[in-house]
Formats: structure tokens, sequence, C-alpha cells
């Protein structure tokens, strides 16, 4: 970034008890073209955040008197700043101090000692989430200053800024923009059979892609982990679907209001026995119902790192029929009934989307 005005470049607030520590986070920040404010202390940290609200706080968990959780919390408490992105610097290894730094709110968890290139990535991708969290924030705000023109050209460009959002959440996952694509069509074809409105069916197709979008707030640690995951990995793992609402929820825009209800259900199950809530039958919203066997097919279909991809007939019977791990009782049985009726529709639309 040399040669560009200072004051057009990030700022990132480095918190650490360690002079040596901030130093070298200093100087690293410094390198990657940032400026760069330090605290030796998370009183500190706090009036440096609300003297000029920084970009991003790279913050040590572990320091005498206020402790990072309690740095994070603070930060999250406060409208002027729960939505600094916060990256917590940490010698803990265990899974329950890392589970407690998401939950206070923090994005992201750095080990000590520090590998500075992971440093520069990790800090470089938590600030294109925030650029991305922000446009569509801003999108949201114009979609409602001229919601009574409904024009074509604002609804497509904001269609557009949905994909491109769900496209850049899948850069942090194994899934694909075509994966995105189908789901959309999906979707829409089981409205279709169900008998849903013109209007439903519309918004259903551009508020499905979002599903995921939640996971953006998952470590890549944990996200592409190629093993199986710890019982606290899994729980962060989980917190996607509360991630993906919190992001979507709130604005008035109908794609972003079924957007946000199928991000938060879309992994319940008719019989009780889904995630995150434990919700059961129609109390379960139809999107979210619709979504979930739209997912799982398309899951089954494709070629993971961990899995082979199957064929549709095998897709078919595993969804239809049951193999232990997936059962018919975990769809709403309408849901269920206009899958196997559009099962066709489903096969030429992953052939002709494929990866």
């Amino acid at each position: 970034m040399e040669g560009h005005d200072s004051n057009s470049r990030p700022s990132v607030l480095v918190v650490d008890d360690d002079e040596s520590m901030r130093a070298l986070l200093k100087r690293q920040m410094e390198l990657d073209g940032y400026r760069v404010v330090i605290a030796e202390n998370g009183a500190k940290a706090l009036a440096e955040c609300e003297a000029k609200l920084p970009d991003l706080v790279l913050l040590d968990a572990l320091m005498p008197g206020m402790d990072g959780f309690q740095v994070t919390e603070i930060l999250r408490s406060s409208e002027r700043t729960q939505s600094v992105p916060i990256i917590m610097v940490t010698v803990l290894e265990d899974q329950g101090s890392k589970l407690r730094a998401l939950n206070a709110g923090a994005q992201e968890f750095i080990s000590k000692p520090i590998n500075r290139a992971e440093l520069s990535l990790r800090v470089r991708n938590v600030l294109m989430l925030r650029d991305y969290g922000n446009l569509l924030a801003e999108q949201n705000r114009i979609l409602e200053r001229r919601v009574e023109e409904r024009s074509r050209q604002v609804l497509e460009s904001y269609r557009e800024t949905i994909t491109t959002l769900c496209r850049a959440a899948g850069y942090k996952d194994q899934e694909t923009g075509n994966h995105i694509q189908r789901i959309s069509f999906y979707t829409e074809e089981i409205a279709l059979a169900l008998g849903m409105n013109r209007e439903f069916c519309e918004t259903i197709h551009y508020a499905s892609p979002m599903h995921d979008i939640g996971k953006i707030a998952i470590p890549d640690s944990i996200l592409t982990k190629r093993g199986p995951l710890t019982d606290a990995e899994w729980e962060i793992m989980k917190s996607h679907a509360g991630r993906g609402a919190e992001l979507l929820g709130g604005g008035d825009s109908p794609y972003l209001r079924m957007g946000a209800e199928i991000a938060l259900c879309h992994h319940e199950r008719w019989d009780g026995s889904g995630y995150p809530a434990g919700l059961k039958g129609d109390v379960i919203p139809i999107s979210a119902r619709i979504m979930n066997i739209c997912d799982q097919y398309d899951a089954l279909r494709s070629e993971r790192p961990h899995k082979k991809a199957m064929s549709h007939e095998a897709a078919v019977e595993i969804l239809t029929v049951g193999d232990g791990r997936t059962m018919p009782g975990h769809f709403d049985p309408d849901v269920l009934e206009a899958f196997k009726r559009s099962a066709g529709r489903f096969r030429e639309i992953f052939e002709s989307i494929k990866d």
C-alpha cells in the first residue's frame, strides 16, 4: 500500500501486555500496509476504541486485570463497537478456550507463537468479510430507500449482490458456485410442486443460496478440517446457522427475511432431531423445510474431500427410504412427496449445472 494516503489505510489496534509481542505484531501489520495503534491492557484498548474506532482489533486473550474475553464482551455490548472485527491471539490450545473466544464475539483466533504468514492471511480475510458485510448492509439501505420504486434495475442489482456474497462465503467452504445455482433451482422446483404462489417461488429462488452464509464466521481450521470434528469443534460449526441469521436479519427485504429464516432453520428436522433449536413439525418455516431436503440431495450428489459423489438413484433412495443416518422422518411429509414428484427435475438440474 506504499504511496497511499495513510488515512485511507485500514487501522489495526494491537492489544498485548507483552512489549515484545506488541512490537512484533505492530511491525507485521505495518509491513502489510496497515495503520497501527497499540495498547498494553484491556482498559487502554477500550479507551482507544472510544477515541477512534479501529477497523480490526488484534487482542491478547490472557492479560492481567481485564483479559481479552472480557474486552471482547464489552466491545460487543456497545452499539458503537459491536461490529468491530476481533482476532484473539492466545497461547491457549484447548477447545474450550477457543469456543469461549468465539462465543464472546471474536471472529478468529491465532495461536502463539505467531506464524506471520497465517497472521497476515487471517487479518486480510477478516477485513474482507467485514467489507462484504458492509456491502450487504449498504445494499439493504438502498433497497429500503427505493422500495416504492421496485424497479427492475434495483432488484437485479440487489440479486447480483446476494450472489456475490454467497460466492464469498463459498470461498471459505468446499461448496462451489454451481452448488449455489443448483440450490436456487431445486428449492423453486419444490415450491412449485407444493403449489406455492409466484412471489414465494421467486423469493426462495434468490434467498436459498444464503443458507450457509454464516460459515464466513467459522474459523478455517474447523471449516476445512479433513478429519472428524471434536465435540467442541462441532458446536462451533453448528453456530453457523445462528451467525447467518444474525448477518441477514433486521432488513425489510423479502429476500433477507426469508434468507435469515432459512439460514437459521435449514438444519432443523421434522421429527425434532435437528439443530440449533430442535424445532419440530410445522413450527419450522416452510422455506427451511424445503431447503433441508434440497441441501441434502446436493450434498449426496457432490464430491467432497471426505466422500465420493453418489448417483442420482442412490441419493433419492437415501432420502426416501433412509440409511440410518438420514431418514424420511427428518423431512416434512408433504415436502418429501413433492421431492419424489420432482426427482427427475433434480437430476436434470444437477446434470446441467455440474461442478
